[in-house]
């Protein structure tokens, strides 16, 4: 083996251990929810961002903080409202009076963990001030384009229910988010557990890091070598090709990326540095299911479920 292959390896092996204690941190905070806290965690890896959907008070936000605050990053949340602007996240130009010239101030989202709070109760053209941030990594404002800090991770929470009061998030900027995920209620032992563990200080506010911003940097650097062989890019093409031929809007090219990469950081999780079919698809769902367009009567999930039934694996 040689030392590249050797580093390599090592590399994995760490990414793993980092990405093994975020989760076991952030569960010192979300109780159940495993499963959700995983798929997070591997979006990470990924280099993709993560969108909450669920009924107010099941904890969207916790977990947003909870993820923030495992890694030593700079954290910044943004409350959307119905009022906000577009240069309320971005930054805006302001001219001094004392040097005669306009100087920019940053906005929230640069940071490297940018919490979206709500993100469906803005308008679509503030919602709109975060794809080229999600997209490049970058914000333009006044013509000049600006680099966010590397790593750069947005979580949106959104509120599934008061439609009439929420706006809805356009394909586009959905199709941004690698992965869309839900908690739901939890079951009788899990309440109660929660109930036992916010009697006094809640644990979001004892909560230490696990991991550092370099951490970080070095996980995403190794989850991207981690080996995808011709059969597993086959099996992902022909999973996208299904939805575009069963729905009336199929899952996007850059769909197939985001979970190619969501199968490399599943890979990561796992301890392993080459992807199999198993890590596809256990990330079909969160990964596909809400980029797609089904009839009135159909269901997303149901779609991408019917897509991993009926196309092999070879």
């Amino acid at each position: 083996m040689s030392d590249a292959e050797e580093a390599a390896i090592e590399g994995v092996s760490d990414a793993s251990t980092t990405a093994q204690s975020v989760v076991e941190n952030i569960g010192e905070v979300i109780v159940g929810n495993e499963q959700a806290v995983e798929h997070l965690v591997v979006a990470l890896l990924g280099r993709g961002h993560v969108l909450l959907e669920d009924v107010p008070g099941v904890g969207k936000t916790m977990l947003a903080r909870a993820v923030a605050t495992s890694f030593e990053c700079a954290f910044n949340r943004v409350q959307f409202t119905p009022d906000l602007l577009p240069a309320d996240i971005t930054g805006v130009n302001v001219f001094n009076q004392k040097t005669g010239e306009f100087e920019f101030r940053e906005g929230p989202v640069f940071a490297n963990v940018v919490l979206g709070d709500e993100i469906n109760r803005a308008p679509p053209k503030t919602q709109a001030a975060l794809l080229e941030a999600m997209e490049e990594e970058t914000v333009t404002v006044d013509g000049e384009t600006r680099t966010l800090p590397d790593p750069f991770f947005v979580v949106a929470t959104q509120n599934s229910v008061e439609r009439d009061r929420t706006y809805e998030l356009p394909a586009a900027e959905l199709d941004r988010f690698a992965v869309k995920l839900s908690l739901g209620y939890p079951d009788e032992q899990e309440e109660q557990e929660v109930l036992g563990r916010v009697v006094g200080d809640h644990p979001i506010e004892t909560l230490e890091p696990v991991a550092t911003t370099t951490d970080l940097v070095a996980a995403r650097q190794a989850t991207a070598s981690v080996t995808v062989g011709e059969p597993v890019q086959s099996y992902v093409t022909q999973l996208a090709r299904y939805t575009r031929e069963n729905a009336q809007l199929g899952v996007s090219p850059r769909g197939s990326i985001s979970l190619l990469r969501a199968a490399q950081g599943r890979a990561v999780l796992d301890g392993r540095d080459y992807v199999i079919p198993d890590d596809v698809q256990s990330e079909a769902e969160s990964v596909l299911a809400h980029r797609v367009r089904v009839g009135r009567d159909g269901s997303q999930r149901e779609l991408v479920r019917d897509a991993l039934t009926a196309v092999p694996v070879e």
